[in-house]
């Protein structure tokens, strides 16, 4: 038995997947948005009437099964729903800190004014932020907000540091030709800072982007690599015009905007969304992206190790 609630969503179009799984309770928790069909998100801008729900459906038998459909759009937004002229998750993956805290990546309008109570469209800006859960998923909160720039779909990694507390690190696309990249060091509850990296280029109204986080080998790491622990891959476009010829960017050093390494090409032609993972037990990755004519045709997954991916970044 469905609730009436629950029924109402079902006559809604489903976007936007974004995973995230529970180590400690084993659970996946597949988000995504349900939005009322035939109303696009240019509609929503302009009237300032949100028709977007965040949702979320769980499986602790890796996907072979699904319980069902929860909401949980008032939990993350709370007041901010009011002024929320749509919202999106993802799309991409969350993550899990090490102490046990699910973070998932996400985006609103937001409308910053209005004349006699109606949203101003051009005064509509996006903004990236994190929802995340401390008690394995039961309740959700919102979390920190890129409110200084206009970013949109976004990804985020733990960065462990060799002096003072990780970093959550943010990647967050844009319309002013280069990613944003932002931190947080306070439990991801606000960024300490976002600033355009000009290493990181985006083309023409910007592209979805990946990012993970990698605990490397004491043998590859290096001796000037002293901020952090970990290293940071990404995965995006790499032509500033089109989105063609999709790369694996690396960044050895981090809290260094200009650490990242020019990027191996792992798919040329038009590439477009992709999603990266840290393929468990081994130090290998996989990548899972868009591509062909249109740049979106086919769905297509590769696989590297850690190896391949050194060296081929050594002959750039």
């Amino acid at each position: 038995m469905i609730t009436l609630k629950q029924a109402k969503l079902l006559d809604h179009r489903t976007m936007n997947p974004c995973p995230v799984y529970d180590k400690h309770t084993r659970t996946v928790f597949l988000f995504f948005i349900c939005v009322r069909r035939n109303c696009s998100e240019m509609r929503q801008i302009i009237t300032g009437i949100n028709a977007a729900r965040i949702c979320y459906v769980t499986s602790t038998d890796y996907g072979k099964s699904w319980n069902s459909l929860v909401d949980v759009t008032e939990d993350v937004l709370g007041k901010e729903l009011e002024n929320c002229a749509t919202v999106a998750v993802g799309p991409g993956h969350g993550i899990q800190s090490l102490s046990g805290k699910l973070i998932v990546p996400a985006y609103l309008y937001y409308i910053h004014s209005r004349v006699c109570g109606l949203p101003i469209p051009w005064k509509t800006k996006p903004h990236s932020f994190i929802f995340y859960s401390d008690d394995h998923g039961k309740r959700w909160h919102r979390g920190c907000t890129i409110w200084q720039r206009q970013t949109g779909e976004c990804e985020v990694a733990y960065v462990s540091c060799c002096n003072g507390p990780d970093m959550l690190y943010c990647s967050a696309r844009t319309k002013k030709h280069y990613r944003v990249e932002a931190t947080s060091s306070d439990q991801a509850k606000g960024f300490d800072s976002s600033d355009l990296c000009r290493n990181l280029c985006e083309p023409p109204h910007g592209c979805q982007g990946s990012v993970v986080s990698y605990q490397p080998l004491e043998s590859h790491q290096e001796a000037d690599d002293l901020d952090a622990k970990s290293w940071l891959l990404y995965s995006h476009p790499t032509s500033k015009y089109e989105r063609v010829d999709l790369g694996i960017y690396l960044n050895k050093s981090p809290l260094k905007p200009t650490g990242w390494n020019q990027p191996w090409i792992i798919n040329q032609g038009p590439s477009g969304y992709s999603d990266l993972a840290v393929c468990q037990g081994t130090h290998a990755f996989g990548c899972l992206f868009e591509c062909g004519v249109d740049a979106c045709e086919n769905i297509v997954f590769r696989r590297f190790t850690v190896e391949e991916l050194l060296e081929n970044l050594s002959k750039r």
